[in-house]
């Protein structure tokens, strides 16, 4: 971690899939930025055998005169756009988004949560104010307590979201999200069991009380503890964010997975439960 100015999302994954804020809200900045998202690992020669969906999304409501059918993913900004902004407080997610290229972003955020990097070139968001603010002397230095303090916007946002519109906006446009995940790497791998996946790995997250040492052997600051600092980017923004805040998130998130993990019988991941092709490129 490094003292540049922290980085907001909160909205568009708290809407969407309520994972991908915790990294980029304070996080991004302090990773060493990476040109592609990490997905090479899942890539070979030889096609893999086709997983089974545990999480299939609901099938898409019967289309009528009032419904539009869905954009290509490469031109689904506006009508993302407008479907957020028909959801509660949407005055307070304008803070928050960058509208360009949403899901496409989005996906590569969620995914890349559990890993030690993520590319910040792919953000969905825009920068806040502040520094990062540590506490003591050069010999014993603490994560301060005032970093906490910057995540109440966020925070009270997060209270307010209700997972189930906004589960409803996010299953609307769930093909154009499977497109995108397949299109970074993972053909036959189904987006909304990652969602619950990375979701499982947020709660997974420590809870930290007292004060936060920190080292500083370079330009970055660093957790004293090792087994703080080998968790992930999520896990540590997670910590980062003060026991109270994080407190806040994790409850969100287990209600967000109430309502997206549907347990149903596991399906073939080439056919997605009431999912429809996704429109070209």
């Amino acid at each position: 971690m490094t003292s540049d100015k922290p980085i907001v999302w909160g909205a568009a994954a708290a809407v969407l899939v309520g994972a991908a804020a915790l990294y980029y809200y304070y996080y991004a900045r302090e990773s060493v930025p990476v040109t592609t998202p990490p997905h090479a690992a899942h890539a070979t020669s030889a096609a893999p055998s086709e997983p089974a969906i545990e999480h299939p999304v609901p099938p898409p409501a019967p289309q009528g005169a009032s419904q539009a059918p869905l954009p290509a993913l490469n031109e689904s900004d506006q009508a993302v756009h407008t479907a957020l902004t028909s959801l509660p407080d949407s005055a307070a997610l304008e803070k928050f988004v960058v509208p360009q290229n949403l899901i496409r972003h989005a996906v590569a955020t969620v995914d890349n949560l559990p890993r030690k990097k993520v590319a910040v070139e792919l953000r969905p968001i825009v920068a806040t104010p502040g520094q990062f603010a540590v506490a003591g002397t050069a010999d014993h230095l603490t994560l301060s307590p005032d970093n906490f303090k910057r995540y109440s916007p966020f925070v009270d946002f997060v209270k307010g979201v209700d997972v189930k519109q906004a589960a409803a906006v996010y299953f609307r446009f769930y093909p154009l999200f499977q497109q995108a995940y397949e299109d970074l790497g993972y053909p036959t791998e189904y987006f909304n069991d990652r969602v619950i996946e990375v979701i499982d790995h947020l709660l997974e997250t420590p809870d930290v009380q007292g004060p936060i040492e920190l080292v500083q052997p370079n330009v970055m600051y660093l957790y004293a503890d090792p087994k703080l600092e080998s968790l992930s980017a999520g896990q540590k923004t997670l910590i980062r964010m003060g026991p109270e805040n994080a407190a806040v998130i994790k409850a969100k998130l287990r209600e967000l997975r109430t309502v997206l993990a549907t347990r149903s019988a596991p399906r073939s991941a080439s056919a997605p439960s009431g999912a429809s092709p996704p429109p070209p490129h």
